[in-house]
């Protein structure tokens, strides 16, 4: 004897399809595919862009080398691209930046992916403001964007790394700042700590009370990382 179950869930409006498959695309790319073979809803929900730019996607180190290679696997990505997914967005920016030196494009991306509250972006886009001399405008800007990282506690969960810094790009100007170009010092002091495993390294620059000085050391581990 069989019994037949029948199940309205393919049924159910499209846009509780698409927020089940947003909630499902940022755990993991693969629960997004199995979903979508799970029947039609679930396939024309994820084709819609807000899932794009939703999906989690993997650290470089953790990519499966083989995507690259799969020409699905490329054209999920291209998509996500297209639709505006962050991260993408942000990887993409620093290699127009630092790779192909199209600094337009890139700050335009990175401008794009710091729009969408990635802080890693904002981190970055404010270092690369940070670090220019056509203009204290821009400086200033590339401070404005740090003291909002420092004031959300972002700070500690940001690596990027960028070219070599150099002595025009220091951010504090203040003459009576008892810590004013001291950050290179402390930088070169933490590392030696951390190459002897002593507690030395530890700390930054986080108990100097200039936001500027602190900027500045950050600037030295920003275009320092290993």
């Amino acid at each position: 004897m069989t019994i037949d179950y029948f199940s309205n869930i393919a049924f159910l409006p499209n846009d509780i399809w698409v927020a089940i498959t947003i909630k499902v695309a940022s755990d993991s790319i693969r629960e997004l595919c199995s979903l979508r073979m799970t029947c039609k809803a679930a396939r024309d929900a994820g084709d819609s862009d807000i899932v794009h730019r939703s999906v989690s996607i993997p650290p470089p180190h953790a990519t499966p080398w083989w995507w690259c290679l799969n020409p699905e696997a490329k054209r999920f990505f291209d998509r996500c691209m297209v639709a505006g997914h962050p991260e993408l967005l942000f990887r993409e920016a620093l290699r127009e930046l630092f790779i192909r030196h199209n600094e337009n494009v890139g700050l335009q991306m990175l401008n794009s992916a710091t729009s969408t509250c990635h802080v890693a972006a904002k981190y970055a886009l404010s270092m690369t403001l940070l670090l220019r001399t056509d203009g204290n405008d821009e400086k200033q800007k590339g401070l404005e964007l740090y003291r909002e990282l420092d004031a959300a506690g972002s700070l500690a969960d940001c690596e990027v790394q960028m070219p070599r810094i150099e002595e025009q790009h220091t951010v504090c100007a203040a003459p009576r700042c008892s810590t004013r170009g001291h950050m290179p010092l402390l930088y070169d002091y933490r590392r030696r700590a951390a190459e002897r495993n002593s507690v030395h390294a530890f700390g930054g620059a986080a108990h100097i009370p200039c936001i500027q000085c602190r900027a500045d050391y950050d600037l030295q581990a920003f275009v320092n990382l290993p």
